[in-house]
């Protein structure tokens, strides 16, 4: 990247695909991050920019990198493999780190009780993943297609959609008369087909049509 397409990232702030650092200072917090990158669309780490967007740059490069790729092959499963670029504004060094949308998803990060959590990026924070995320996410890595057979249930929820606009994963399982675990798998197969859409809130996941 040249200095304009990372000022231009800097103007627009962080979001989904955009994280900013003033430094490294912790493994199982960056690991979360890239790991909600590389469970979503993918995304970059500036490092040596506060949250702000003051470009600060940073003191020690290979401190940086260190950090990163420790928690990238220690603190993610599977492993992730960052793509460093060095980008320098005068004498300030803003060390730019890609993580790619991986197709061995769902990722994990090593989190501080010594517990695998994945998550994903909504909006600029790294979330954790309910169990359909990860149940889509597992799904749609694979190779298989999604057979969906319209019964009641599928069609009974695409109905409800169509009036009320959404539904979480509670109203669903009271609007089929089932448990949630079969409300769960019905969500699931509607989204790998892409009928419906998950909408993940830091507060709240729900579903609605597409």
């Amino acid at each position: 990247m040249n200095k304009t397409n990372v000022k231009k990232l800097i103007f627009e702030g962080e979001g989904v695909t955009v994280d900013f650092k003033k430094t490294i200072t912790s493994c199982e917090k960056i690991a979360r991050t890239m790991v909600s990158f590389a469970n979503n669309k993918g995304g970059k780490l500036l490092i040596g920019v506060t949250d702000d967007g003051t470009i600060k740059g940073v003191k020690s490069d290979d401190e940086e990198r260190y950090m990163i790729t420790k928690a990238a092959h220690f603190f993610s499963r599977p492993a992730l493999e960052p793509v460093f670029e060095e980008v320098y504004f005068d004498d300030k060094l803003v060390l730019v780190v890609e993580i790619t949308s991986s197709e061995l998803k769902p990722h994990y990060a090593l989190a501080e009780d010594g517990k695998w959590w994945a998550y994903v990026r909504v909006k600029d924070k790294s979330v954790l993943a309910s169990k359909i995320v990860l149940e889509v996410l597992k799904r749609s890595s694979n190779d298989q297609g999604v057979l969906i057979e319209y019964s009641e249930n599928e069609s009974t929820l695409l109905g409800h959609l169509e009036k009320a606009g959404r539904i979480t994963i509670k109203e669903c399982s009271e609007l089929l008369k089932v448990g949630r675990r079969r409300a769960q798998n019905v969500l699931v197969d509607l989204i790998l087909s892409g009928l419906i859409k998950i909408n993940t809130t830091e507060k709240e996941e729900y579903y609605t049509a597409c």
